[in-house]
């Protein structure tokens, strides 16, 4: 991929390398190929044309959430809840001086489990949904795959630069308005300034007017930056560094995933506390162990997914979409 000039907001980053992120279309990316090209290599991507048959690119929009939830409770934050109508008012209000809160702590499957049917059908790029095993441990278990809502206004963007906890990867789809992302792979990490005792997020918190007195290696970080369009999603592949940016009114939908290129990861990842005891030992050992019966699974799941014994094992590897192919 060839990096690109491609405008960068703040005057001291005009050095700082910009890529383009790759773009696909669905119609022409298989999932093998999507899984090898982009998965397994840790490599983002944009898919466009993947969610033309889904209800909710024509239907979700400030107005819908406004007359069909207006009344509803909904936490912003983890000290903020409002109702729907409010929140929309707050996000059309937003602009890049004063930004509108950005909401992003809603779970579908169980706060409002009505708009699950506005997506369908799913997508072959979120196999396999390990989150909704019936062997994951309860505490890890997501049963719609960990899928959250998301809404924010201009100027509005997600709190802190991160990389998502579990090591997960995560699929992000735009159903309404423009939003920009910013992704930077892991091996930038020591540009990205980790927060002390928190791997996970980063000292940075304006990525277009740094302190770079304080943030002095940032300018040497090397940016993969793009506007997401509705119809379109994004993989942000486990491990990668990304922020969000609402060009308009957007909203979104997101879903982590894990896969055996990424479990290793998760395991290390879920038993981060309490390294030496017995207790994070087991677990470690169940977690591994479960990696490669899960692989197995879905191995079979893919090479079969019409035969007998697939659908027995959909419970432990849920397949999550149609025909892989």
């Amino acid at each position: 991929m060839d990096v690109a000039t491609l405008p960068v907001p703040c005057s001291n980053l005009v050095s700082m390398k910009v890529v383009p992120i790759e773009r696909r279309s669905a119609s022409g990316l298989s999932y093998r190929d999507y899984t090898e090209d982009y998965v397994i290599k840790n490599r983002p991507v944009i898919i466009t044309d993947a969610i033309e048959g889904w209800s909710a690119l024509r239907t979700w929009t400030p107005d819908f959430f406004r007359r069909q939830h207006g009344s509803k409770i909904v936490r912003v934050s983890d000290t903020v809840t409002m109702t729907f109508a409010d929140l929309i008012d707050a996000v059309e209000a937003s602009t890049p001086e004063k930004p509108g809160p950005y909401l992003h702590k809603v779970f579908p499957h169980r706060d409002m489990p009505e708009l699950l049917k506005d997506l369908q059908p799913e997508v072959p790029f979120t196999f396999p949904c390990r989150y909704s095993s019936a062997l994951m441990p309860q505490r890890l278990r997501r049963p719609d795959g960990y899928l959250k809502l998301l809404i924010g206004g201009v100027g509005a963007k997600f709190p802190v630069m991160h990389w998502d906890n579990d090591n997960a990867n995560a699929l992000i789809t735009e159903l309404y308005g423009l939003k920009e992302f910013v992704l930077f792979s892991p091996n930038q990490t020591p540009f990205i300034y980790p927060q002390p005792g928190s791997p996970h997020t980063s000292q940075l918190s304006d990525l277009e007017n740094p302190d770079l007195n304080k943030f002095p290696l940032f300018v040497k970080a090397t940016q993969y930056r793009d506007v997401l369009k509705p119809g379109e999603m994004i993989l942000i592949p486990a491990g990668w560094w990304h922020s969000t940016r609402m060009l308009s009114v957007s909203i979104s939908i997101c879903c982590n995933s894990l896969h055996p290129a990424n479990w290793r990861g998760f395991v290390d990842d879920a038993c981060t506390s309490g390294k030496h005891s017995l207790q994070t030992w087991m677990k470690r050992s169940y977690l591994t162990g479960l990696g490669g019966v899960l692989s197995a699974a879905e191995t079979i799941q893919e090479r079969f997914p019409k035969s007998g014994i697939s659908r027995r094992l959909h419970a432990v590897a849920p397949l999550g979409s149609g025909t892989l192919s």
